[in-house]
């Protein structure tokens, strides 16, 4: 083989190759570098014979010879080291078309580690190769930086593996920055996933209400605290003379009376003053546009929540189809790691298995279909007359309180002032586990009960609400007529006040009364009213919630636990037993509680900041019950990976906190002495006082024009054209979708059909042949005689496992056979071999059992 001797220059640099030949590679690179090692281990052995004590040293080099296999086995040999002025030298003699090659290499084996999972290999291949071209990639990467005019190179290289390392580890820092991911997981292990999705939930519900807390009180509360007038200046932020003894006390306070009636927790102290502060900052429009501005803020998030887990899907596959595949291959919950969670779910599995198979069974029969029919209709009539009944008790206690408050406070005993928050929360707390019990009778999935349950105690909780807020305002009515005729006498003393002044002195100029703001006379300001009601709502469904924890969970867990050994019976196993984590309970409980945020928010600024301190610390008190004194479900069951009607719920409810707010703004005349909307006829006309000071008169005009019924009639009309011709594209998609998906079923099923030789499965084929007289059209069976067999001929190849069964399959021929249904005029052919492994040697001359000469070695 002729190789290419170096020439060198005066200074010792190689020549370049010139133009049109190709750089050095292949074998003539492997030459070159093995000619290299075995030079450098001559001179190591001529050092170590010279010197003894370097032989060590000569060890570890030899040791540093770096060496990667090639293709086909071979071996290249780089004695690249840091630490050998020799082989310094080595590298500095590299020629460019070595260096382009050697970085040729290391790009290849960089793109076979990022397209190797697209490989079909075996693992073990993979394995092997990835850690290859890992070593190639390590090894041979920097080295390429070594020497003249690599240094950029180098530079790259190492900067690129920094950005990687810092991209990972951002990633890595990302995940640990989310609140309670561990807690979750935790409970996730031990619990699976549809107990997971409950906190899940509560952690984005901590998130959104962080967020309405930063709009309430950057833009509301904090401009009033800082820019506002202070404590006592005015009547609204002063507590009355005759309310000033009691106004401290625990149970005042307690019931948010007091200096918390008139604090920043509520509506009635903002003042109503266009401009405060050196900023003159518009405070009845910041107001006005926050308290919007969270339904439409959380309008959308929702949405977009929603539309990012319809990307993701569902549970996977029809539930009528390929039923036990499904439960085979995805009824596993790989996030649980507790063994007694992961028993149950086994057991949860396999009782599943049961029940498919007594379904699948007993679908063609209908004995018990009317019976079971019978029972689901009596658990809804069962459930539509609590949900009535539970509707009446709170329209009775809210009339009753009313009554309650034109009597005295101190003739009142606790329960008649909390009347309405106790009977609420008793229903919120009996009426679930009630539904829960009637729900036996209707014997549904788990998943499906769940949602049922779901829906109930959502409608429980909304009709309560609703009830609530119907009697609510009947009292707000009643306390607009008494604000009018307190209104009218206050104005009627201050025009008698002006009169008598001017015409005693005798002069225009009459100042205002000197009145001290305790002694002023005020309304009852029902905004402050209806935010009262609504934070003692919310605390007191914290207390009951809390408490039901304490005493149903903890209580009963220790009870079970220590009292079981001297007990009748088993407590573990029996009654008590130990309680279960009530997912639908707890769900519609956060929900319900948002929607009352949403409503009493407007009223109750401060209600926000109580959410907020409410979900913070629900999430470290229900982790801690959960996996201190429930146990997992005894059939735990995978949640959806879409939360979409958690969601769905959510946004009827925002959707329904909305309207008694929009009612309110636009319809109800606010207080003419508390809040930032005193003086106005209606709350919205801060905005159009707004636009009609500080805008451009065209602005004006434009929002007359928006805002007139003839524009606003046509744009909802288009808007839900639009929406009806969308829905229908969607469901033409749908029904595409389902007709591709049957074809590429018949298609399956038909080419399946050809393989195994079978009739077809096509139901239309089969009708339109079932209609044919005696199948006359059919043509007959094509009989085709077996090929004439050599006797030095390879025998025919066999399908493995149907040589038994006179299957001839020969290597051109189709698998495809004729329609069988035609009549068997001939005898089945003759064997092509005996059965056995269709691989191992067949017989032939020579080989046969006790005939022929032994084979020859």
């Amino acid at each position: 083989m002729k190789t290419r001797t170096r020439h060198r220059g005066k200074e010792g640099e190689r020549r370049r190759p010139a133009k049109g030949r190709k750089p050095p590679g292949g074998k003539l690179l492997r030459t070159r570098v093995m000619r290299r090692v075995k030079k450098s281990q001559t001179k190591g052995k001529k050092e170590a014979e010279r010197h003894p004590k370097r032989r060590k040293r000569s060890r570890i080099r030899r040791r540093r010879e770096e060496t990667v296999k090639g293709k086909k086995g071979r071996v290249k040999l780089f004695p690249f080291s840091s630490s050998s002025s020799s082989s310094e030298g080595d590298e500095d003699s590299l020629s460019e078309g070595e260096i382009a090659a050697l970085k040729e290499q290391v790009e290849e084996k960089k793109k076979l580690i990022a397209t190797l999972r697209n490989k079909p290999w075996r693992m073990k291949r993979r394995l092997v190769m990835l850690k290859e071209a890992q070593e190639f990639v390590e090894k041979f990467e920097g080295a390429l930086g070594k020497g003249k005019g690599r240094k950029l190179y180098a530079y790259k290289v190492m900067m690129t593996k920094k950005l990687i390392k810092f991209k990972r580890d951002f990633e890595n820092f990302k995940t640990a920055c989310i609140p309670w991911e561990r807690k979750i997981k935790e409970v996730e292990s031990h619990f699976g996933s549809s107990v997971a999705s409950y906190f899940i939930f509560l952690r984005w519900m901590y998130g959104l209400n962080l967020v309405l807390f930063g709009f309430m009180f950057g833009l509301v509360v904090l401009p009033e605290v800082l820019m506002g007038l202070p404590y006592g200046s005015i009547a609204r932020k002063t507590v009355p003379r005759a309310e000033q003894d009691s106004a401290m006390d625990f149970s005042v306070l307690f019931d948010f009376g007091g200096y918390c009636k008139y604090s920043f927790l509520f509506y009635g102290y903002y003042n109503n003053e266009r401009t405060i502060g050196l900023l003159q900052f518009r405070l009845p429009l910041s107001y006005l546009l926050v308290g919007v501005g969270i339904f439409g803020y959380s309008l959308m998030v929702v949405i977009r929540t929603m539309a990012r887990n319809a990307n993701e899907g569902g549970d996977g596959g029809d539930e009528g189809e390929f039923t036990f595949s499904w439960k085979m291959f995805t009824s596993w919950d790989y996030l649980i790691g507790n063994p007694e969670t992961a028993d149950n779910k086994y057991a949860s599995i396999t009782t599943s298995f049961k029940e498919s198979i007594v379904d699948e069974q007993e679908n063609q029969k209908d004995e018990n279909i009317h019976l079971r029919r019978f029972l689901r209709v009596l658990a809804n009539v069962m459930i539509l007359c609590c949900l009535g009944g539970s509707g009446y008790l709170i329209y009775f206690v809210v009339k009753r309180s009313q009554e309650f408050a034109e009597m005295d406070n101190d003739d009142l005993s606790w329960f008649e002032k909390n009347e309405v928050e106790f009977v609420m929360s008793l229903l919120g707390l009996v009426c679930p586990p009630l539904f829960e019990t009637i729900a036996e009778l209707e014997d549904y999935h788990p998943r499906i009960a769940l949602k049922w349950q779901l829906g109930r105690i959502f409608a429980l909780f909304l009709g309560n609400l609703y009830t609530f807020l119907f009697a609510l305002f009947d009292e707000v009515t009643a306390k607009l007529e008494r604000e009018k005729s307190i209104k009218n006498a206050t104005e009627w003393a201050l025009n008698q006040y002006y009169a008598n002044y001017s015409s005693f002195y005798n002069t225009t100029n009459v100042p205002p009364p000197d009145v001290h703001p305790s002694d002023v006379v005020r309304g009852p300001c029902w905004e402050t009213g209806v935010g009262i009601e609504f934070v003692k709502l919310i605390v007191s469904d914290v207390q009951v919630s809390y408490l039901t924890i304490l005493i149903g969970d903890f209580a009963r867990a220790v009870i079970v636990r220590f009292l079981n050994y001297c007990w009748c019976w088993d407590l573990e196993a029996g009654f008590p037993s130990y309680g279960e984590f009530d997912i639908s309970g707890n769900v519609l409980g956060l929900v319900f509680n948002q929607g009352m945020i949403w409503m009493g928010a407007f009223y109750a600024p401060g209600l926000v900041g109580l959410n907020v301190l409410r979900l913070l610390t629900s999430m470290y008190y229900q982790c801690w019950a959960v996996m201190a004194c429930n146990v997992p479900h005894e059939r735990v069951f995978k949640a959806s990976r879409s939360n979409n009607f958690y969601m769905g719920l959510l946004l009827l409810v925002l959707f329904l906190s909305l309207l008694p707010v929009v009612y309110t703004i636009m319809t109800l005349p606010p207080s003419f002495d508390c809040g930032p909307f005193s003086g106005q006829e209606k709350m919205y006309d801060v905005v159009m006082e707004t636009i009609d000071q500080d805008l451009p008169a065209f602005i004006g005009n434009i929002f007359t024009y928006a805002t007139n019924p003839g524009l606003i009639m046509p744009a909802v009309l288009l808007m839900v054209l639009a929406i009806y011709y969308l829905n229908t594209v969607s469901k033409g998609y749908q029904q595409a979708n389902l007709d591709l998906k049957r074809k590429m079923q018949m298609a399956r099923d038909e080419e399946k059909n050809r393989r195994n030789n079978k009739d077809s499965t096509n139901e239309v084929m089969k009708d339109l042949e079932d209609l044919l007289p005696n199948k006359s059209l059919i043509p007959p069976p094509i009989e085709e005689e077996p090929p004439p067999v050599e006797k030095n001929s390879k025998s025919t190849k066999t399908k493995p496992g149907s040589a038994g069964k006179g299957v001839n399959l020969q290597k051109e021929v189709s698998l495809a056979a004729p329609n069988p249904r035609g009549p068997v005029t001939r005898a089945p052919g003759a064997r092509g071999r005996p059965p056995g492994n269709p691989r191992g040697p067949q017989p032939g001359p020579g080989r046969s059992r006790g005939r022929g000469a032994p084979p020859r070695y």
